[in-house]
């Protein structure tokens, strides 16, 4: 996929606040620090789209992108450690889960996952609600570039493994680096086949 056009459209705090939806929508969510506006600036090829930060949990609200003025690319708020009061974080997993739950457009949710540590409880616990819910997800990993290859195979295996004790059939897989620009064209060929697929088969979000 060429990204000819990606534009900032608005951000929302509640789910009931997004943009009508009438176009295919694809949202990106990960544990705080995990990389999450760094991958899709560098997808995008735009290295300001998305706001990036040290300060983990700098995303508080619901991001809306239109790509090709054909589809939205969501920026939701990251889940776990960040540094706010425990009432701020149960708003951030009440707005993140009434968004998943309840926006009818939403294609496809990547989990983004840090390449770089071993299976991490609170990931392995939002993946296991998304299949639960029946929310059509894949799983993105992320900062490969910050390992050596066969360091980084071993550990996207050792997740694999963990998935299985629960999983028969794993979801899509992503292995990528923002700083080097890879796997990002994966992602957005996954998109383009699901958009003409959805076109082709006359697929409407409408009530």
């Amino acid at each position: 996929m060429v990204i000819k056009t990606a534009n900032f459209v608005k951000s929302s705090g509640k789910w009931q606040e997004c943009p009508e939806p009438t176009m295919p929508e694809y949202a990106f969510i990960g544990r705080s620090n995990v990389g999450k506006s760094s991958l899709i600036n560098a997808m995008m090829n735009h290295k300001d789209l998305a706001k990036t930060s040290g300060t983990p949990g700098k995303t508080q609200l619901i991001n809306h992108f239109l790509v090709n003025e054909e589809w939205y690319l969501t920026d939701l708020p990251g889940y776990g450690y960040a540094k706010v009061s425990k009432s701020i974080r149960k708003d951030f997993e009440k707005l993140i889960t009434n968004y998943i739950l309840n926006r009818r457009n939403l294609v496809n949710l990547f989990v983004l996952v840090d390449s770089r540590h071993t299976p991490q409880k609170i990931d392995l616990e939002f993946i296991q609600w998304c299949g639960e819910s029946g929310i059509p997800f894949s799983i993105v990993f992320t900062k490969v570039d910050k390992l050596k290859p066969n360091v980084a195979i071993q550990n996207v295996e050792n997740y694999k493994n963990e998935l299985h004790k629960t999983w028969d059939d794993l979801p899509e897989l992503y292995v990528t680096s923002a700083e080097k620009k890879t796997g990002g064209d994966e992602i957005l060929d996954f998109i383009q086949k699901t958009n003409e697929f959805l076109k082709n088969n006359n697929v409407s979000f409408d009530e």
